[in-house]
């Protein structure tokens, strides 16, 4: 066959795939009144015909069309053609211009001339294609089913991507590969292929003489998944090549072996096993190999770039975690994440090592092992936990190089076991509203002493505190809610509430500084209030509607007892917002508490308009009726000075000021500040995410922190702006950008510039990037990305959603 007539007959191919399926329009004959009927609405062995004209001699049928094609059901089958021949005794058919057949599944195929066997399958077309489940498809110019598992296809062509446009003509797929002979094996479940050249966008890129890939169906096959290509300056040019190997539809295993140009490899394994009512994922990495990165090896203060530094040493890391749901209340799971290295991550490029897996996660930079278990019914909850935390945080920054910056100490973090939470609602109303019963216990050890802001100001040391212990501390609490809404004919909302609680807490280990040492410590805490709101509502013109809900709550606590023996372990950071200025305890832990006179206001303004539109906007503050001297911490870079971190040590606390606005569908951005009194900004956060034609879009962000009043070394106020944009040109060409700024020192700490070609089929991005973080160890790395997803083929990326 001459390549001109391999080509007619792929094209041929491709127009009959385009052709619209008649078998969606159509409807089979009602079933015999003493029959049972199939699914497809026939007795068994019958058989429905629409045509121009049919007739039938014995046990043969035979139907042609002229102004329409003709349209055949035999069982689940619906076959279209021109001519079709049924020899019903046999089973065996045969059909002729512009042929189509859908089987029970879906799966539809295309020929000119095609012939079904006994199984009522394809057994020998011409011209033949196949659209698969998942939008690829399958051509040839012949094709024959050798056996019951074998379709060997002559002068193929295979694409994941569309072959017809919006018109329904036939268009040129952006990526397919063409081969001289193509086997389908449904048992081995692959597309096996024979001198395969791969083309982009009809242009061939690419040969081998052999090649193989899973069947489209298939969810999840063996074999080599896209690999990772980019270049560090630590590392070199890095190559990472994952191999999947399937043991079983609810098992396999990840094989990515990184390597590098400048550096020994580096050996990532990934262990999944889905069970009826769990997973247990489990990955881990290592090499034997030198430190590297920007070292100060003669002590001229400069860093020599990328060397090599210590002696070589196994380094590696584990990260794994388990989650099961078994029928019934409770579920349980742990995590189990550790490694060698404080930035083994950072100098190999460890994707996702900080996701969150488990009940309590460790934040960015901080890695949590733990075992829990909870039960939950609709009114009560139970959870028990225990964990330990390794972090990979800076504490203080080398002015030289990354490579030897000082990290956190482990040791100085604290042991949590066990921790429990308990919550429980009777069904009836208790005194015509909700009550909710409390309970929470925790103990906390840590080997190595740790002082501000755990500690607080007056028991913290002086002088010298290498070799002191560290504190443990164990802590009970009890704790009763009880809350009942009234709504007053004027509209107005009262919520009546009171609040309860007991802390019994164990202190062991203090500093001798007040000639303590073990402690017990038992405080309590009522609180009685009223929660208020007004919504007012009017409709403005064109349908718009504005809402004004002035909100308010008052409160009367006894002492909150602010016992400086307490370790402030669960209470050191607070974020003001909305949603928890009106909480009765604004802090999200147990160790701090607020007591007194409290009167705290706000107001809600919202505008509602066509087409789900909106904006909004909230501004408030709380007053209390004496300073709280216990909020305040000590300065990390003067301890002899106080300073208020969360905005609630004054009479007043910071405004809190929040808005968000979605003036379309393709627009949205939310706001978020605390101001102080002075109307300086505390933090502040903001994100606007814009949309236009299909497929541009960019993401602003903005996060500042100003808590700290005074600069020095151990300073972590920080201001950045993020952002990440895609911009499409010509066609499917674009370019990206992403990137953050840090405003504080005034430093692109990380950026992003590529080209990027995106379609239906599939996504390539090639670009420049910097790294410029102070915690990288090899210091600032340039390099060029490459990053690659193809349809049916997968991506550069791997997850779990492929495990049943």
């Amino acid at each position: 066959m001459t390549r001109a007539l391999r080509l007619r007959l792929l094209a041929g191919a491709a127009a009959f795939a385009c052709l619209p399926s008649l078998a969606e329009a159509q409807t089979g004959a009602p079933p015999q009144p003493d029959a049972q009927p199939t699914a497809g609405g026939l007795v068994p062995g019958s058989l429905y015909i629409e045509a121009d004209n049919a007739g039938r001699i014995g046990d043969v049928v035979s139907a042609t069309g002229e102004s329409e094609r003709v349209f055949a059901r035999y069982g689940d089958l619906v076959l279209i053609g021109r001519s079709i021949t049924f020899d019903i005794a046999q089973g065996i058919g045969t059909a002729d211009g512009e042929v189509e057949l859908t089987d029970p599944e879906g799966n539809r195929v295309f020929a000119s001339h095609l012939e079904l066997d006994e199984d009522l399958r394809a057994g020998v077309a011409v011209d033949f294609a196949t659209h698969l489940a998942n939008g690829a498809s399958l051509m040839a110019a012949t094709a024959v089913r050798r056996s019951e598992n074998v379709n060997e296809l002559n002068y193929a062509l295979f694409t994941p991507c569309p072959i017809c446009d919006a018109e329904g003509n036939p268009r040129e797929p952006s990526l397919s590969i063409q081969a001289e002979k193509v086997i389908q094996d449904e048992e081995l479940r692959a597309v096996l292929y024979r001198n395969a050249v791969f083309k982009l966008g009809g242009v061939p890129v690419f040969w081998l003489p052999a090649f193989a890939h899973p069947d489209p169906t298939v969810e999840r096959a063996s074999g080599l998944l896209v690999p990772t290509v980019n270049y560090d300056d630590g590392r070199g040019l890095s190559v990472e090549t994952p191999y999947l190997q399937v043991v079983s539809p609810s098992e396999d295993w990840l094989i990515s072996p990184q390597f590098n140009t400048r550096v020994l490899p580096f050996l990532n394994l990934q262990w999944r096993r889905r069970f009826a009512d769990g997973i247990i994922v489990l990955r881990g990495g290592a090499t034997y190999a030198r430190n590297f990165g920007d070292f100060d090896l003669d002590g001229d203060g400069d860093a020599e770039s990328n060397v090599d530094f210590g002696d070589r040493t196994s380094r590696s890391y584990f990260l794994g975690y388990g989650r099961f749901d078994p029928a019934g209340p409770w579920r349980w799971g742990f995590t189990a994440e550790r490694t060698s290295d404080k930035t083994l991550f950072d100098r190999y490029d460890i994707r996702d090592p900080y996701a969150d897996n488990g009940l309590y996660y460790g934040d960015q930079r901080r890695l949590i092992s733990q075992i829990y278990a909870e039960r939950q019914t609709e009114r009560s909850y139970l959870s028990v936990a225990a964990f330990t935390i390794q972090s990979l945080r800076v504490s203080r920054f080398d002015p030289v190089t990354p490579a030897l910056n000082e990290f956190e100490d482990d040791d100085a973090l604290p042991l949590v076991a066990p921790l429990v939470d308990v919550r429980w609602e009777p069904e009836a109303a208790v005194l015509g509203g909700r009550l909710r019963l409390r309970g929470s216990a925790v103990s906390l050890y840590r080997e190595r002493f740790f002082g501000s802001p755990v500690l607080r100001p007056e028991v913290i040391p002086t002088g010298p505190t290498v070799g002191l212990p560290g504190v443990d501390s164990r802590r009970v609490t009890g704790q009763v809610d009880w809350r009942r809404a009234f709504i007053a004919p004027a509209g107005i909302r009262y919520e009546a509430f009171f609040d309860g609680r007991v802390d019994v807490y164990s202190v062991d280990d203090l500093p001798p500084v007040l000639g303590l040492e073990n402690e017990t410590i038992t405080r309590e805490r009522a609180t009685v209030g009223l929660d208020f709101s007004y919504p007012l509502i009017r409709r403005l013109a064109d349908g718009a509607d504005l809402i004004v809900e002035p909100m308010g709550q008052f409160s009367v606590s006894t002492d909150p007892d602010l016992d400086p023996r307490i370790p402030n372990e669960d209470a050191e950071t607070i974020e003001l917002d909305e949603s928890s200025l009106f909480r009765v305890d604004r802090f999200p832990g147990y160790d701090l508490m607020e007591g007194g006179i409290r009167l705290t206001a706000g107001v809600r303004t919202t505008i509602r308009w066509n087409q789900g539109r909106s904006a909004s906007f909230f501004v408030g503050r709380s007053m209390r009726d004496a300073e709280q001297d216990g909020f305040r911490v000590p300065i990390p870079d003067d301890p002899s000075r106080l300073y208020d971190p969360t905005g609630f040590a004054s009479q007043t606390s910071d405004w809190v000021v929040q808005g968000e606005f979605k003036p379309s569908d393709r627009i949205r951005g939310w706001g978020h500040a605390t101001v102080d009194g002075s109307g300086d900004l505390r933090r502040a956060e903001a994100a606007i995410d814009g949309r236009w034609g299909r497929r541009n879009l960019a993401t602003v962000s903005y996060i500042l922190d100003r808590s700290n009043p005074l600069d020095g070394s151990l300073n972590r106020n920080y201001e950045f702006v993020q952002l990440a944009a895609q911009q499409f040109v010509y066609g499917n060409w674009g370019v990206t950008v992403a990137g953050i700024a840090d405003l504080e020192r005034d430093l692109i700490t990380r950026s992003e510039v590529g080209l990027l070609f995106d379609d239906d089929c599939f996504r390539i991005e090639v670009g420049y990037r910097r790294d410029n973080t102070r915690v990288r160890p090899t210091g600032p790395s340039d390099g060029v990305f490459f990053r690659l997803n193809l349809a049916t083929f997968g991506g550069s990326g791997y997850g779990s959603n492929g495990l049943r």
